[in-house]
């Protein structure tokens, strides 16, 4: 039988209804043979390299798969159309946007599968989420820990914890 991998991914949205979107896309992971096991709180964060965009909301979830990383990375862009993203402008405004941090231990450098994340060490959208579920999980390649390469990072950008708006009547938009 086998063994499940145990997975990092991310979720980021800057258009519509963020949180909707997030949930949406959480959701329809277990339909391509994701389990999720924790999942951060929502941060609201800065553009990074495009930043004539919203701001995004992000999320870090933690999960685990029988699927292999080209499969899995396959499935995630099936959720990102099914929900209706398009990339148009490289890092531009998304619908939503699914990406895979760490896929067990695995480092893999093939065409169209760079796992892990390539620059998930410069971003603090990505980090703060992660270190909030995994401080102590470690990088295959850059050896430090989530929590390590977040103290270490360049990236100044705002990560704030999101909350919903409240409508006037006290229930959440």
């Amino acid at each position: 039988m086998e063994e499940s991998k145990l997975i990092y991914l991310s979720l980021g949205s800057n258009l519509g209804d963020r949180a909707s979107h997030l949930e949406r896309a959480i959701e329809a992971l277990p339909e391509i043979g994701v389990r999720v096991l924790r999942r951060s709180s929502i941060y609201e964060t800065e553009p990074v390299d495009f930043h004539a965009q919203p701001w995004f909301l992000n999320c870090v979830i933690e999960a685990e798969t029988l699927l292999e990383p080209r499969q899995l990375l396959e499935g995630l862009q099936a959720i990102e159309r099914q929900l209706g993203s398009k990339k148009v402008v490289p890092r531009g405004p998304r619908i939503i946007d699914l990406d895979v941090l760490f896929y067990d231990t695995a480092v893999i450098h093939e065409a169209g599968v760079e796992i892990p994340h390539p620059r998930l060490a410069e971003r603090r959208f990505v980090l703060v989420p992660l270190v909030e579920i995994a401080p102590k999980l470690l990088h295959p390649i850059l050896r430090a820990t989530a929590a390590e390469l977040l103290a270490a990072t360049q990236d100044r950008s705002v990560v704030r914890l999101w909350q919903p708006a409240k409508s006037a009547n006290g229930s959440q938009t």
